[in-house]
This record gives structure tokens, sequence and C-alpha cells, in this order.
């Protein structure tokens, strides 16, 4: 499994327009057949940070994932809502094992 986790600061007056973005891409990311989790979080001490967790089952099917319409809409409409670029960790699993997943 292939985890890709990434913090996002958000401009104070864009906010809801990235909530709004974000949810849709989400929503789209779902319906992906290698996706396997997609977390969308908000900070509770900085209400400007966000953070994903974006779990697939292997590291192609994330690079599929980042060619896909409704990821590209995302990443154009974001792109200046952010007051730094955000800031992805990408992972391979330990625990809990592949097959518990699927």
């Amino acid at each position: 499994m292939y985890i890709v986790c990434v913090t996002i600061f958000v401009k104070e007056g864009d906010v809801e327009k990235f909530i709004e973005a974000t949810l849709e891409n989400c929503r789209e990311t779902r319906k992906e057949k290698a996706n396997l989790r997609f977390d969308f979080l908000r900070c509770e001490e900085d209400s400007n940070r966000f953070f994903l967790y974006e779990a697939y089952t292997a590291k192609e099917d994330f690079a599929a994932h980042q060619q896909t319409p409704h990821y590209l809409k995302w990443k154009e409409t974001v792109a200046d809502m952010m007051t730094q670029p955000r800031q992805g960790v990408r992972h391979f699993n330990i625990f809990p094992e592949d097959q518990q997943w699927v």
C-alpha cells in the first residue's frame, strides 16, 4: 500500500472555497478503484491548516490519480489559495498489512 500525507496552509479568506473544492476532489477520488482511503482533516489549533491522508493500493495508482480530471481541477483551483506550497510526504505502509485494507 502507498500512503500520501499532505499538509496545506490556506489563506484566511479562501478557507470555505478550499473546503468546497477539496471535498469535491475527495468524493471523486474515493470512486477510484485503487483509492483505499481519503481523509480530509482540519487542524484544531489553526483553522487555516489542513491535512490530507490518502491511501492507494500501489505507488503507480497514486501517480494515475494525479492525472485524473478531478485532481487536475482541484490542483488548479486551490493553487492560489495556499500561503505556501503544500507539503507532501509519501510512505509505504508497515501496519496494518495490505490485505487488512481491502
